[in-house]
């Protein structure tokens, strides 16, 4: 596992809109994160932020739910 690295699984990101207000909200919690998002998999993973549950509360507040998943 990268240092860092936290993927969340977001089940309900189900469109583009979403995927971008996820990554806004993650990218404001951990400035200068690199977030990615895999729209089909409904999977966001953020390198080089190493807190997990800001992260998750990020997540929240925006609206989503988020699975820390175990990479």
């Amino acid at each position: 596992m990268e240092v860092g690295m936290v993927v969340f699984r977001v089940p309900n990101m189900s469109c583009g809109g979403c995927a971008r207000a996820v990554q806004a909200a993650l990218r404001t919690a951990a400035l200068g994160a690199e977030v990615e998002v895999d729209l089909r998999r409904r999977e966001v993973s953020v390198a080089g932020a190493p807190d997990a549950d800001g992260l998750a509360r990020a997540l929240r507040d925006a609206g989503f739910a988020g699975e820390r998943l175990d990479v």
